[in-house]
């Protein structure tokens, strides 16, 4: 391949087919952040709108940083992996502390931060402030995997270091935000995971993995496993027109969100054995479970869940929790104002729909 023909025909692509996105062409770098942030582990159509009304609703750095977490969690609920809208939150009140409000530059400074990981710091160096640093996404290392053949998998550290090698070699100076939102842009639109559309790519004839026809080959990735199911039931607990919530501890998968109390059925248990035992652990009370509400489907990242959902009444009222840190009656007209989890809000939202 002749020098920086790779380069070149990747940047005349993407000066005239970059896609319009909301918080390109700004100069703000907290709005890049907060958008390199949404964008991880989310598809980019999916994270415009969120970023839209995070944006009206915390303008700035400062306006985030004074912000309630509940407030931030339910801004962000439905985005998923609330771990990053807590990161996110978190580090901006550092930012206002440590660095007055301004963002640092260097990615070594970003990666302090909570929810900061090497590539989201390298993504803010380079789009925000200008400074040359290659930003390797899951989009950038597979275009770069197809276009220079790279056999060693992807998963492992020298596979790694290969693509970041790649990356680096071919970085134009001063022009890093171009040639990462480049590679991205690629990746997602053209040189797709699956099916990739070579015919209409700017480096066909110069993808060494087009010419072998193993396209679909490339990135060496390791077989996925199936992802484990499981049973779950939860409690909607109601008296006088209010239903009892618990909130997640902040370290716990969907941590700082309201829930219907429950858990995971075991092993020789029925619904109601396993709804009676979980809220006898986690709140120390006895229940006694009633109607069926209905059953919710969902799927996280690593497993996949059926939930089963009853009205339950208390036999008894001293809640003492052992795994949540708080809990409230909720009236509920009110729950909308509780940040919950998908299953959690589709309970809620048959709760106030209005009774035929």
């Amino acid at each position: 391949m002749p020098e920086n023909t790779f380069t070149k025909r990747l940047l005349a692509w993407y000066g005239a087919q970059a896609r319009d996105l909301p918080w390109r062409g700004l100069e703000d770098p907290y709005a890049i952040w907060v958008s390199e942030v949404m964008l991880q582990q989310t598809r980019v159509e999916t994270a415009i709108p969120y970023f839209q009304r995070w944006m009206g609703r915390f303008p700035t750095l400062p306006t985030l940083a004074e912000a309630a977490e509940e407030e931030v969690l339910r801004l962000w609920e439905g985005l998923g992996y609330y771990r990053r809208a807590r990161y996110l939150h978190q580090a901006a009140q550092i930012v206002m502390e440590k660095y007055q409000g301004t963002l640092p530059r260097d990615p070594e400074s970003l990666q302090e931060l909570p929810g900061i990981g090497p590539y989201t710091a390298a993504a803010i160096a380079s789009i925000a402030f200008d400074v040359d640093v290659p930003a390797v996404d899951g989009n950038a290392g597979r275009v770069l995997s197809r276009v220079f053949n790279v056999d060693t998998p992807l998963y492992t550290a020298k596979g790694k270091r290969e693509i970041r090698t790649l990356a680096r070699e071919h970085l134009p100076p001063g022009s890093a935000s171009s040639y990462n939102q480049a590679l991205m842009d690629l990746g997602s639109s053209i040189c797709t995971p699956q099916t990739p559309d070579c015919t209409r790519c700017p480096l066909d004839d110069l993808c060494q993995a087009n010419a072998l026809g193993n396209q679909e080959e490339r990135p060496v990735l390791r077989d996925r496993e199936p992802n484990p199911h499981h049973i779950v039931t939860a409690a909607v607990i109601q008296e006088n027109g209010e239903v009892l919530l618990t909130k997640r501890p902040p370290d716990a998968l969907l941590g700082g969100l309201w829930e219907f109390p429950g858990g995971k059925l075991k092993e020789g248990e029925s619904l109601s054995e396993s709804l009676t035992r979980e809220i006898q652990e986690e709140l120390s009370v006895q229940i006694h479970t009633q109607e069926k509400i209905g059953t919710f489907q969902h799927a996280y990242t690593h497993y996949k869940i059926t939930l089963h959902a009853y009205h339950c009444a208390l036999q008894s009222r001293d809640i003492q929790l052992t795994f949540h840190t708080d809990w409230k009656w909720v009236p509920i007209d009110a729950l909308q104002d509780f940040p919950m989890g998908k299953v959690d809000r589709l309970i809620a939202q048959q709760l106030q729909a209005p009774n035929d």
